[in-house]
C-alpha cells in the first residue's frame, strides 16, 4: 500500500473513532508493519504541529488520538454542553496526585497520607473518569486499588506517567514532619563556614 494512501486511512480512522488507537489496531486494518505506521504517525504529528490547525495528534501510553488543541477549548465547549464547566477541587487534585505517584494504592492508604476521609473525592474522580479501580488487594477486606486513567494523562498533557515531575527528596524528622532535603545544602562551603566562624568571633 502506498504510504500517502495509508496516511489518509489512518487519519480517517483517528478522526472517525475519536478515541485512542494503537499501532496494533492500525496493523489489523491496513497491511503495513509497525515501523512504517509509526513513521506515518510521526509525519502526521509534525504536520499538525507546524501548520495553522485546530487539531493535534497526541500520544497516550501506547496509542494515539486526534484532539482539538487546548487553546480552543473555550470555543468548543459551549457547542456540546451548556452546563457549567466541571471543576476539580484542591482536595481532588491532592488525591489525584497521590494516586498518580502511587499506582494501585488503596483508599485507606490515601486517607492515611491526606489525614482525612477521601470517599467523596474518590467517587468524584471516578465519575470524571480520571481514576479507575485496578483490582482487589490480597489483604483483609479485599480493598480496591486505584490508578489514574488515560483521561488523566490527556487532561494534564502527558503521554505517560513517566512525564510526571520528579518529587523532591525528603526525610522525616524526630517530630514525624517531612523535611525537604533540597531546600538547604547538606554542607556549607568551606569559605562560608570560615566566614561564619569569623563573624561569631567578632
Amino acid at each position: 500500500m502506498e504510504l500517502e494512501k495509508a496516511e489518509a486511512i489512518i487519519e480517517a480512522m483517528l478522526f472517525s473513532t475519536g478515541s485512542i488507537i494503537t499501532i496494533k489496531d492500525i496493523m489489523n486494518v491496513i497491511e503495513l508493519g509497525a515501523e512504517d505506521i509509526d513513521k506515518i504517525i510521526q509525519k502526521m504529528k509534525l504536520k499538525y504541529e507546524t501548520k495553522n490547525s485546530g487539531i493535534e495528534l497526541i500520544k497516550i501510553e501506547d496509542g494515539y488520538q486526534l484532539c482539538t488543541k487546548k487553546e480552543y477549548y473555550d470555543y468548543i465547549y459551549p457547542l456540546f454542553d451548556n452546563r457549567s464547566k466541571p471543576s476539580i477541587s484542591n482536595a481532588a487534585l491532592e488525591t489525584l496526585s497521590i494516586i498518580a505517584y502511587n499506582p494501585k494504592i488503596t483508599r485507606s492508604e490515601i486517607d492515611a497520607i491526606r489525614g482525612v476521609n477521601s470517599d467523596g473525592t474518590i467517587y468524584k474522580l471516578l465519575e470524571y473518569n480520571l481514576i479507575k479501580e485496578t483490582g482487589k488487594l490480597d489483604a483483609p477486606g479485599r480493598p480496591a486499588t486505584y490508578e489514574v486513567t488515560n483521561e488523566f494523562l490527556k487532561m494534564f498533557g502527558m503521554s505517560s506517567l513517566d512525564d510526571l515531575p520528579e518529587l523532591p527528596k525528603y526525610k522525616i524528622d524526630e517530630n514525624e514532619q517531612i523535611v525537604i532535603d533540597d531546600i538547604l545544602p547538606e554542607e556549607l562551603p568551606i569559605d562560608q563556614d570560615e566566614n561564619n566562624n569569623n563573624n561569631n568571633e567578632q
